[in-house]
């Protein structure tokens, strides 16, 4: 089963060129210092929403949504994530991943499930550890973005901005990596939160643009 962190019930920013919704899964392995999600770190607690409500709310939406995106935290950490894909696809629904590509092996899993990937970069492979605390992560991503690039799945390479990578041609040297892909880097902004989670923030922005009647539920603290 799936342990959830929150659930945004409408975007149209998440899955390039269609509307979605996006289910948060709890935990991460790495610790990116400029994460604006850091609630959905822990691996650990209970889920703060029941699958068979994302199941609920997918139903009512049938045909006016075109996709569920698994995102987190990290999605791939997850054992239940294929089945819940499977069963995503079995409603009629286009499925979509965020990821940073740090279990490879159950990204190979999923890309057959999979009809959109948009993978963060963290930095040149070399120089992850720096990014996410984490020894041998680069060598993770980079087997993740190969397979990603070798599957016939559509997908986006994209980064954060962060101040590391604007030093020493890092950014410019991601940009001719991507480029050698056959590909655009998409650069993203630096998020940096205040006391209050910035996603809740932004699914009870987004929760008021739409009917409001799904609410938001943040994991637990630790």
């Amino acid at each position: 089963m799936l342990l959830i962190g929150g659930l945004l019930p409408f975007t149209t920013i998440d899955y390039p060129g269609c509307l979605a919704a996006v289910l948060f899964c709890q935990g991460c392995p790495w610790r990116c210092h400029y994460c604006h999600n850091r609630h959905l770190l822990p691996q650990k607690g209970g889920s703060a929403l029941p699958w068979q409500d994302v199941l609920a709310l997918l139903e009512r939406r049938q045909g006016l949504l075109d996709a569920l995106v698994f995102s987190g935290g990290e999605a791939t950490l997850q054992a239940a994530l294929p089945e819940a894909m499977r069963r995503v696809r079995a409603m009629g629904f286009k499925v979509g991943l965020h990821t940073a590509g740090p279990y490879p092996e159950r990204l190979r899993e999923c890309l057959p499930l999979l009809d959109w990937v948009g993978m963060d970069l963290k930095a040149p492979f070399a120089e992850y550890e720096r990014i996410t605390g984490i020894a041998g992560s680069g060598a993770a991503a980079e087997e993740s973005a190969a397979l990603l690039r070798r599957s016939k799945v559509a997908h986006q390479f994209r980064t954060t901005l962060d101040p590391f990578l604007q030093e020493g041609g890092r950014i410019e040297a991601m940009q001719k990596l991507v480029a050698g892909w056959g590909g655009t880097l998409v650069l993203q902004p630096q998020s940096r939160p205040g006391p209050a989670s910035g996603a809740k923030a932004f699914v009870e922005t987004r929760l008021a643009e739409t009917d409001g009647r799904q609410k938001f539920r943040e994991a637990p603290p630790l």
